[in-house]
């Protein structure tokens, strides 16, 4: 079987890579009485720690419902513990917020994790734990973070690769090997530990069932499991089998009486202290491992081998390397044709691993609220106090599921707008999976009752951008390219739930109900002069370019997609209509707030811009250049003419509103001028406000860098931005990397790096109004270069430049690797991508979370040619999909 049509299999998906890298330090492993999650549990107590909601591991695999886990420890007989988890700072700890202070890389996987690979750089010297806390608590936001290889534990090669692969030969057969290879030039040791344990589901008083692991052999554990069908993990060397349990040692944590004699931390406790009553002389449990004590000469290389079947099976390793074969051949075979119009090798790798990233940070997410507030019966009850520390108002929360993560170590818990961007890529290997991503958040157990989308579990209540309209019509369209059908029961499903989420916006963001919306840091973190969600002193409010140019796009999203319904059924041409004087009405405010008449546009400055309110009714600009003034551009859709004429209820509506309310149709560009090939246009931005924005916009002295588009003008690195409110001065200077304010922990920075999915949208704003407009609309790029270029040609510019963040230069240097010339030119660093948060505005380097492929992710859309095969071959025509093109489908769908 193919790997195309395993995906229509959903049993092939049951185990996969699906274990957090981080469990520990989380809100919802969190019952303190002050909420302070990073210290309620922590890297060293995770040892001992019985988790409630979820299982942590390196290289870890799980079934969709973690009720077993597999994962590999490792000790070099120098540690002080067994290597069983990531090391990173906390928040506190950090100099620039928490971060992973490990080096691994995700190099392969397919939809189905039928193959995956991953690479594991792990010191043969003692970890250098209390060093790289001593060193990051020293410094301050002005230094730079101090790295684990700043430590000099790589400088003599003292390290193991360690490659972890696994291949299904079935469903639940899934076959493991580890390659150990030995970098350094002297013998070395190494204990291996391939573990496997059950999440714990019986300590919190709902289910007492207790599964158990045992072993007559050293070379096998079997598996004993009501819900389960492995039976069995095979050890092709091993010279025992150890036992405990997935119990907490609350001796050790606690000083009290353990449950059990053999607890989670017993296996270490053997291996590193010998310490033989740790573990169950009986060799039985809820935990095991496999024992393998190795040596490795110089430069050696070994293979190990392991296998979780749910056979019986004589001889588990017979056939391992020809199904590891096959299995590598056929990801090879998928990946190619995904890639057949990507030009160069490199561009092939970067989008390769970008695409393991994002399936190796898929995770069984677990999280219900209203028993993590009430706690469990079998244990002690939370004190009152958390009720009013974080997420008492999203009881009916109860998620239980495999989520795209942002970085399974510094953000193991889904952001709901990074979840829109992720299903982008997504939809180019696995359409199906990315559509469930988008209607599991729309589902009764995710959105809240009033019609809000849960944003993350730090605080739920927090508002993210309003993208899951759009990313549900991106993704509606992509999978009916690549299926030569549309899903139409998926596009009305989401939009019915999206009608909730739009009302809850217009009800709770819009205080004064004048089409002006807020929202607070709307995910932009630290972007603003102050917290955009902090309460002003004086009455003062914020009207907000950006919330107001999200809900604008929401509105034209959400017609867009009534649009595509009601070319099937035409009661959808009321709620096209309905959106349509929605979005003018947004656009009427955006210049026409309060007595005044204020607008968010400075005629000035000709630039959008946030605006203090004042109690009594007046306005003052926040004159801050920002990538919230390029928002607006986001609010932009084209519509054929051919699709107008099929829908006659929604032309005679819309024809009225333009001939009785010319003042709306006045301030948004003109829909009744077709553009090229008969489109409309609707937009915040006529062609003159387009211009006047990307002015600056493409400005290198502003927002445009060698590497995409900053979150900040550049300007303010000479000449900070300073104002004074309510007698206090601030100050914002452009920061193009770390960090530089406590907002927000530090840990996050909109003052002047490069961030993908903003830059997305541009990219595709862009595109859509150059499909309006003709290839005459010229804009000078770079600014003040002379040189004039379409839209078109401006936003593949922009896809360029990002695209150079990972892609070897002239020199073959990476710019994601720019801190480290190591990075640059070891073999044995320089293919392997990190996908970073966001980027340095000036050089490109990779800068905050390494592993978030989750919306930097997009860079495997970035890469994909904009032509489908056939296309490619037979002539020059766009891609429907990236035209947003109805081509001509149409005609059948005539009712």
């Amino acid at each position: 079987m193919k790997e195309k049509e395993r995906l229509s299999e959903v049993t092939w998906k049951k185990w996969g890579p699906y274990v957090s890298n981080r469990e520990w330090g989380l809100v919802r492993e969190d019952y303190s009485e002050n909420g302070d999650a990073w210290n309620y549990t922590t890297h060293d107590t995770a040892e001992a720690k019985t988790f409630r909601w979820g299982e942590e591991g390196i290289c870890g695999i799980c079934d969709d419902f973690q009720k077993l886990v597999f994962s590999i420890g490792f000790w070099n007989k120098k540690d002080n513990m067994v290597k069983e988890r990531f090391f990173g700072l906390t928040n506190g700890q950090g100099n620039h917020g928490e971060d992973v202070k490990e080096y691994f890389y995700y190099l392969d996987s397919t939809p189905t994790h039928s193959y995956m690979k991953m690479l594991y750089k792990y010191p043969q010297n003692a970890f250098p734990y209390e060093d790289l806390i001593q060193k990051n608590a020293e410094r301050g936001k002005e230094d730079a973070e101090y790295e684990l290889i700043d430590t000099g534990i790589f400088d003599q090669n003292e390290y193991f690769d360690l490659f972890i692969e696994y291949a299904k030969a079935d469903q639940e057969d899934i076959l493991v090997r580890l390659t150990v290879v030995n970098k350094a030039d002297k013998e070395a040791p190494l204990v291996i530990l391939p573990s496997a344990w059950f999440r714990n589901t019986w300590a919190w008083g709902y289910d007492d069932y207790k599964p158990q692991m045992n072993s007559e052999e050293s070379e096998s554990i079997q598996v004993h499991h009501r819900d389960l069908n492995i039976k069995n993990i095979y050890a092709k060397q091993a010279a025992k089998v150890l036992f405990c349990d997935n119990e907490t040692n609350n001796e050790r944590l606690y000083q009290c009486p353990r449950k059990s004699k053999y607890c989670k931390d017993g296996i270490n406790d053997f291996v590193i202290h010998g310490n033989s009553q740790a573990v169950n002389p009986k060799d039985f449990g809820t935990k095991a491992a496999f024992l393998i004590d190795e040596k490795f000469k110089p430069k050696e290389t070994k293979i190990f081998e392991f296998r979780l079947s749910d056979k019986d099976l004589k001889h588990p390793f017979e056939d391992f390397n020809e199904i590891f074969e096959s299995r590598k051949t056929e990801a090879d075979e998928f990946y190619a044709d995904i890639q057949c119009g990507i030009k160069t090798d490199d561009e092939k790798l970067v989008q390769r691993q970008a695409f393991a990233g994002m399936l190796w940070n898929k995770m069984f997410y677990h999280y219900n609220v209203e028993r993590w507030l009430k706690g469990d019966p079998s244990q002690i009850a939370p004190s009152k106090s958390r009720e009013k520390i974080r997420n008492s108002e999203w009881k009916h929360l109860n998620n239980e599921h495999i989520i795209s993560m942002p970085d399974k170590w510094e953000y193991p818990w889904y952001a709901t707008w990074d979840l829109a961007f992720h299903t982008i890529s997504f939809s180019l290997i696995d359409p199906d999976f990315a559509k469930h991503q988008l209607k599991l958040f729309l589902f009764e157990w995710y959105m809240h009752p009033n019609g809000q989308l849960p944003a993350y579990e730090w605080n739920f209540s927090d508002v993210n951008p309003p993208v899951h309209a759009w990313a549900v019509f991106r993704v509606f369209k992509i999978d009916e390219y690549l299926k030569g059908k549309p899903d139409i029961e998926f596009l009305e499903s989401a939009f019915q739930k999206l009608l909730m989420n739009f009302t809850w916006w217009v009800n709770k963001k819009d205080s004064n109900g004048n089409n002006i919306f807020e929202g607070g840091f709307l995910g932009l973190d630290n972007i603003g002069v102050f917290d955009r969600n902090a309460e002003l002193p004086n009455g003062e409010h914020l009207e907000q370019s950006d919330g107001t140019s999200w809900m604008a796009m929401f509105a034209l999203n959400m017609m867009r997609i009534a649009l595509e319904l009601a070319l099937y059924n035409s009661i959808y041409e009321e709620m096209a209509m309905k959106f349509f004087e929605h979005f003018l009405s947004i656009a009427n405010s955006l210049d026409n707030m309060g007595d005044e008449c204020f607008s968010l546009w400075d005629e000035e400055d000709e630039f959008f811009y946030d605006a203090l309110a004042s109690s009594d009714g007046n306005h003052m600009y926040l004159r801050m250049r920002t990538i919230v003034g390029l928002i607006p551009m986001f609010a932009v859709e084209v519509i054929d003419d051919e699709m107008i004429e099929n829908l006659p209820n929604f032309k005679k509506r819309m024809q009225w509103i333009l001939e009785n309310k010319p003042e709306l149709a006045a301030l948004v560009s003109h829909w009744e001028v077709k553009g090229q090939d008969s489109k409309h246009l609707l937009s915040l931005l006529r062609g003159h406000r387009l211009k006047r924005l990307l002015h600056r916009m493409l400005n290198p002295d502003e927002f445009l860098s060698e590497f995409g588009v900053r979150a900040l003008s550049k300007e303010y690195e000479k000449n900070p931005f300073n104002i004074q409110l309510n007698e206090t001065d601030y100050t914002v200077k452009y920061a193009p990397a770390e960090s530089d304010s406590a907002l927000f922990g530090g840990n996050s920075n909109w003052r002047g790096p490069i961030w993908f999915p903003v830059n997305f949208l541009i990219i595709e704003s862009l595109q859509r109004f150059f499909f309006y407009y003709s290839p005459d609309f010229l804009v000078e790029y770079p600014t003040g270069s002379g040189n004039f270029m379409n839209l078109d040609e401006i936003a593949d510019a922009l896809s360029k430049r990002l695209s150079k963040i990972f892609l070897k230069d002239e020199n073959g240097n990476r710019p994601v690797n720019n801190q480290y010339p190591r990075f640059q030119t070891d073999p044995d660093f320089k293919d392997y991508i990190l996908f970073y948060e966001y980027f340095h505005g000036d050089n490109g380097r990779g800068v905050g979370a390494s592993h978030q492929t989750g919306w930097t992710g997009l860079i495997a859309k970035i890469l994909m040619p904009r032509f489908s095969k056939k296309e490619m071959a037979e002539s020059e025509t766009e891609m429907p999909d990236e035209r947003n093109d109805l081509s001509e489908k149409q005609n059948s769908k005539k009712t």
